[in-house]
Formats: C-alpha cells, structure tokens, sequence
C-alpha cells in the first residue's frame, strides 16, 4: 500500500512528464531523491538514453561528511561538468514531482554554475 505522499508525487511526476521531454541536443535533467542519496541524469527521449548521470553514491563526491543539500549541490556540479565535457549545455529540467525546494533546488543551482543552461 503506498502512501498519499507518493501517490501525489506519481501523479504531480505524470503531469510533468506530459509536458518535459529531452532530445539529444537538450536533453531532460532528471532527479530522484531517496531518503539519503540523490541521483540525476541527462535523458535524450527520442532515442531513450541516458547521455550523462551523477549520483551522490559516487566516490568522486569525496569522504567527507556533508550535508544532504551541500551533497545535492556536489552532485549538480559533478553532473554539469560532465555535460558541459560532453557538449551539453542546454537542458530541459525535470524535478520528478519534488517541490523546488532543499535538496532539488540545490542540485539545479549547483548543475547551473558548472554551465548549464534551463
């Protein structure tokens, strides 16, 4: 049985998803945010791809000990980097029914400053 947080994210993420979608010259910038770790991903749709991905579970992060939203920005920066590497610089953002807010608004901030453009 899921719960009516989830329930609404799935629905508030297929509103969304109707709208957003990435081709290979701007792709889509997904996150998923678990309970401790926080992913995202450059998806080309047209052709079902991921171009880029970065992960908070990766060691290039560091050992040190953030926070989740320091670790969230890290991760953006990681993730804008590789893009930027890859030829990447324009992409559409979908924030996977979370609220704009705390640990996705850091990520995008972070993936913005590394060059990325949405």
């Amino acid at each position: 049985m899921e719960s009516i947080k989830v329930i609404r994210r799935k629905s508030i993420r297929k509103r969304i998803r109707r709208i957003v979608t990435g081709t290979a010259s701007r792709p889509r910038l997904s996150v998923f945010r678990s309970n401790k770790q926080i992913y995202a991903q450059l998806i080309d749709d047209v052709n079902g791809q991921t171009l880029v991905a970065a992960s908070s579970r990766e060691s290039i992060l560091g050992d040190e000990k953030n926070n989740k939203v320091a670790e969230a920005s890290l991760v953006g920066k990681v993730l804008g980097e590789r893009a930027v590497a890859a030829g990447l610089t324009e992409v559409v953002f979908d924030r996977g029914g979370y609220l704009y807010h705390g640990r996705v608004k850091s990520l995008a901030e972070g993936a913005r400053n590394a060059g990325l453009k949405f």
